[in-house]
């Protein structure tokens, strides 16, 4: 397990619930259906990414919350449930004009503070009301940063962080 990832995130993890293989299939065929269905009342969708439907299937509905300091910055809570921020179509779709990849919704940071989202390359982002900012990479690599309380960079308004 500390294999993927370090062992303060591994142990994060299990305690809100995740564990190596955990997969439910059938829930993220689900939340994908159902987020790319909702719509604004003009008629604009959430585009749902290969890589959003990988992180329900084993992260879905975990409720994060690290203990003690951070490396950086102080660790955040998050919550992985999309619905949390479904209404967020218009500015996922911003910040993808900027990036060059279309979004799809995670869930929250600090209780509502930030939406978490993924792009089809698996790069993982956090909006707030401080601006846009790059976790990273991989949906692992986020979650090391959210955990671990590593300082995040900001997405500029060329799309680069």
């Amino acid at each position: 397990m500390t294999e993927r990832f370090p062992s303060r995130v591994a142990e994060t993890l299990v305690a809100a619930g995740w564990s190596p293989g955990r997969r439910d299939d059938s829930r993220a065929r689900e939340w994908a259906l159902r987020i790319a269905a909702h719509a604004t009342p003009e008629g604009r969708q959430h585009v749902v990414t290969a890589a959003a439907v990988e992180a329900y299937a084993e992260f879905g509905g975990l409720r994060v919350r690290p203990q003690g300091e951070g490396e950086q910055i102080a660790p955040s809570d998050f919550h992985l449930d999309p619905f949390l921020v479904r209404h967020s179509v218009v500015t996922l779709a911003e910040l993808a004009e900027v990036t060059g990849a279309p979004l799809t919704p995670l869930g929250e940071e600090g209780d509502g503070t930030g939406i978490l989202a993924i792009d089809g390359q698996g790069r993982v982002f956090v909006l707030d009301h401080t601006g846009d900012w790059f976790l990273g990479g991989s949906l692992d690599e986020a979650l090391g940063t959210l955990v671990l309380g590593r300082q995040p960079r900001r997405v500029r308004g060329d799309g680069t962080w």
